[in-house]
C-alpha cells in the first residue's frame, strides 16, 4: 500500500494541472445576457491591413439558417476612414424566437464593431445570438465591396 500512497500525490497533481490547461481553452463565456455584447466570442483579427473605402452610410440584407427556417437581417454601416462609426441591424424574423435573439443581436452588436476597421470585423456570438451572426457578415462584406474606393 504504501506505493499507492507515494503514488497518489503524483496523480493529484497530474490531473489538476490537466484541469487547469483545459481550462485556459474554453472560450470563458457561459450565459446569455439579454442585450450585453459577447465580445469574448467574437472576433475581430486585428492582422489585416485596412482597405480603401469610401465615407458614408451603407446597407446590405442577408440571409442565414435558423432553426425556423431563412431569415434575413438588415445592416447599415456608416464609415469613416475605413472604421464603423455607426451600425444598425434590423431582422425580419417572423418567429418569437428569432426576433428576440435578431432584438439582442442588434442591441448589442455596437458595442463589438463599432470603432473598429471593417476589415476586421467577423463576429461569432453577439448577446447569446450566433446564428445572426451569419447574415451580419455576409452583409458586412457586400458592403465592403460597395463601399471598396
Amino acid at each position: 500500500m504504501t506505493t499507492q500512497r507515494a503514488n497518489y500525490p503524483f496523480a493529484l497533481l497530474t490531473g489538476l494541472a490537466l484541469v487547469g490547461a483545459l481550462a485556459g481553452c474554453s472560450s470563458g463565456a457561459g450565459g446569455d445576457a439579454p442585450a450585453a455584447a459577447d465580445t469574448s466570442e467574437s472576433d475581430a483579427s486585428t492582422t489585416e491591413s485596412a482597405g480603401s473605402y469610401t465615407d458614408g452610410s451603407y446597407s446590405a440584407s442577408a440571409d442565414y439558417t435558423s432553426p425556423n427556417g431563412t431569415e434575413e437581417v438588415e445592416v447599415t454601416v456608416t464609415l469613416a476612414d475605413g472604421v464603423i462609426s455607426d451600425v444598425k441591424v434590423v431582422g425580419s424574423g417572423d418567429n418569437p424566437t428569432s426576433k428576440l435573439y435578431q432584438g439582442k443581436f442588434a442591441k448589442g452588436i455596437g458595442d463589438v464593431v463599432v470603432g473598429k476597421s471593417i476589415d476586421q470585423i467577423s463576429v461569432d456570438k453577439v448577446a447569446g445570438s450566433s446564428l445572426t451572426s451569419a447574415g451580419f457578415n455576409d452583409a458586412i462584406d457586400e458592403i465592403k465591396a460597395d463601399a471598396a474606393s
